[in-house]
């Protein structure tokens, strides 16, 4: 089964109020054993660089400023995800941000059902154990961004362990 494990990099934490998509990164697995293919990008998010921001990924406007538009790599972008199912830590975050960048396109988005949140098993599997620990199960931080999820593709494998769909 083809699965794509995918992260971003963002320029703050929300899309309709003109926080951009900085960096893209996909690492591809066929029978949740990654494959060697990846997609990775760097995109110039047309905006400043929030101190915030920069604090989490460290990437600079300067450095963003000759990197191509989101506009630029969407057909390489969705050539390479095809129709697999989306591994994506915090799902609902970074879909967000790329269906946004989708419809300032004029673009249809990725729909929801293709997404598998591993956090929504780890959420259950931990609320079951001890209660109260699944507020935390899902509050984790990311040990590693879009560039790192691409260099450590080996590492990342656990990520498709516990497939769930979006639901929590």
């Amino acid at each position: 089964m083809r699965e794509i494990v995918l992260d971003t990099e963002t320029t703050g934490l929300d899309p309709l109020r003109g926080d951009r998509l900085v960096e893209i990164g996909c690492v591809e697995m066929v029978n949740r054993m990654p494959t060697g293919q990846t997609f990775h990008r760097h995109l110039n998010p047309e905006r400043d660089m929030p101190a915030e921001a920069f604090a989490v990924h460290g990437l600079s406007s300067e450095f963003l400023a000759d990197k191509p538009l989101f506009t630029h790599v969407v057909e390489e972008f969705l050539e390479f995800i095809a129709d697999a199912p989306l591994v994506i830590h915090n799902a609902s975050f970074d879909i967000g941000f790329i269906n946004a960048e989708l419809d300032r396109i004029k673009r249809p988005p990725i729909p929801r059902d293709r997404l598998v949140d591993p956090r929504c098993r780890l959420r259950r599997n931990a609320a079951a154990a001890t209660p109260g620990a699944a507020r935390s199960a899902g509050h984790r931080g990311r040990s590693r961004g879009a560039s790192g999820l691409c260099r450590h593709a080996g590492r990342q494998a656990d990520l498709g362990r516990f497939p769930e769909r979006v639901t929590c």
